[in-house]
């Protein structure tokens, strides 16, 4: 058979190390799957209270509205 490398005492032909090394890379580059997804937020820099309630009133009205849709 074709070349192959020595690793602690055993025979690992060439192919072997390069298809384990695709499929650890693809293991650490692919994103989980099943990861918590955390919500989204939005950070607006309100310069009152009062603002900073009208902007959470109208995000919450318009949100409903958009999931009724």
């Amino acid at each position: 058979m074709g070349a192959g490398y020595q690793i602690l005492g055993r025979h690992v032909p060439s192919h072997h190390l390069a298809l384990g090394t695709l499929g650890l890379v693809a293991l650490i580059v692919v994103p989980n799957p099943f990861a918590a997804k955390k919500p989204k937020s939005v950070n607006f820099g309100a310069g009152s209270k009062e603002e900073e309630q009208f902007i959470e009133n109208y995000l919450a009205k318009h949100t409903e509205a958009a999931e009724k849709h």
